[in-house]
């Protein structure tokens, strides 16, 4: 992944042209293809599966089931690692759900969250701590800027990822950070650990496949989500769990800072 430095005087100059002129290029051939393979449609979800996707939502969030809740334990690694630990900072929190992120900080200044399924928070205990709510990133104000943008478990599930992460861009204050734990999609691990536990458990619930629940949620593999995070910034750095290594991973941490603003400005005036 790219990474850069803070400099001072010339060489902070000399930085700054450098990255104008780093925001000038072009997408590579594999990044274009990439990018113009959004917005993606997702495969249908059969009936019997919408009829009970809320309320299996929800538990999974929740942890109510004893899968649910090893899963549940499991994922705290992605919140540990996206976690602030500032209280004098703002942040925006994307994918929201019921709000089980939040015991994971202490208190921001300010906490906004962008959820389009309000009953997945509403009556939740942390939503007093919630300053404003969204249902997409495309309604922020432009003028709303924070330190910190995270999510957990959810860029995996955007159809129109490039534009998300664009937006990211120009909501982050010059010193911000993006940070974001996802699933290993496209790993083996991962393959393995769903179709082991939580597909399992799914299947003798609802005598229903959860694959299928699983290609019409994850639109987008790890390594895509990776990709195109490092063309919308310019300091990126990549953390798995348990190991290094993408295929025997579960879950992925990314950070990004320095955020290409005239690249995000120009993709989303395609859109």
């Amino acid at each position: 992944m790219s990474s850069g430095r803070i400099g001072s005087g010339r060489g902070n100059d000399r930085g700054r042209k450098a990255r104008e002129a780093t925001e000038a290029r072009s997408p590579t051939p594999v990044i274009a293809n990439l990018l113009r393979s959004y917005p993606r449609t997702r495969p249908p979800l059969p009936a019997a599966h919408r009829a009970i996707y809320e309320d299996e939502y929800r538990s999974n969030r929740d942890g109510s089931r004893p899968i649910a809740g090893l899963a549940k334990r499991m994922e705290s690694w992605m919140h540990r690692q996206v976690g602030v630990g500032d209280p004098q900072c703002t942040v925006l929190e994307l994918g929201a759900g019921t709000l089980n992120h939040l015991p994971f900080e202490p208190s921001p200044t300010v906490y906004d969250i962008v959820e389009p399924f309000r009953r997945l928070f509403e009556g939740s205990e942390g939503l007093g701590r919630v300053r404003d709510t969204y249902a997409a990133l495309a309604d922020v104000p432009t003028d709303r800027l924070y330190d910190f943008i995270i999510s957990v478990a959810v860029l995996e599930h955007m159809d129109d990822l490039p534009a998300e992460i664009a937006r990211c861009c120009l909501h982050l204050k010059p010193h911000g950070e993006l940070r974001a734990g996802i699933p290993s999609e496209g790993g083996l691990l991962w393959w393995l650990a769903w179709r082991s536990t939580t597909g399992v458990s799914y299947w003798l619930r609802n005598r229903l496949d959860y694959g299928k629940l699983m290609r019409h949620e994850h639109v987008t593999t790890a390594p895509e989500i990776a990709a195109i995070v490092d063309h919308f910034f310019e300091q990126v750095s990549i953390t798995r769990f348990p190991t290094p290594l993408h295929h025997a991973s579960l879950y992925t941490a990314i950070r990004a800072r320095r955020p290409r603003l005239s690249v995000a400005r120009s993709f989303l005036s395609t859109r």
